[in-house]
């Protein structure tokens, strides 16, 4: 089993930048891609950003290209999401996921067998 702990959240004004990190328990050879998730009350869980662990490649929702970063840690077994230039509607649960398949299909929910518990970020001046 991989379990993953999410940290970092909080309250930020809007402009400015939070750093997510998420720790999964298991050893990196398993884990094929890992992302970050969110869901704002009332909505549905979003994709935020994807990374392979092959070869670092990554994926994101338009509405956060350029002013998020997904990345693997120098940690094994540790992404982060760098998120900058926030914004009011960014406003949500963020959950770590990870899957140890692999799929053409990253941003699906359905993709990953793994999940955090989720850490609140809040926009708001």
């Amino acid at each position: 089993q991989v379990q993953l702990v999410e940290s970092g959240g909080g309250l930020v004004q809007p402009g400015g930048s939070l750093r997510l990190s998420c720790a999964a328990s298991r050893s990196i050879f398993s884990i094929n891609t890992m992302a970050w998730f969110r869901q704002a009350p009332g909505k549905e869980r979003e994709f935020v950003a994807a990374i392979r662990w092959s070869d670092g490649s990554t994926l994101y929702l338009d509405s956060v290209k350029g002013r998020f970063t997904i990345s693997r840690g120098n940690v094994k077994n540790t992404v982060y999401l760098q998120m900058n230039s926030l914004k009011r509607e960014d406003t949500a649960k963020y959950y770590c996921a990870a899957t140890t398949a692999g799929s053409l299909y990253l941003s699906s929910v359905a993709t990953y067998g793994y999940w955090g518990q989720g850490t609140q970020v809040t926009v708001s001046s």
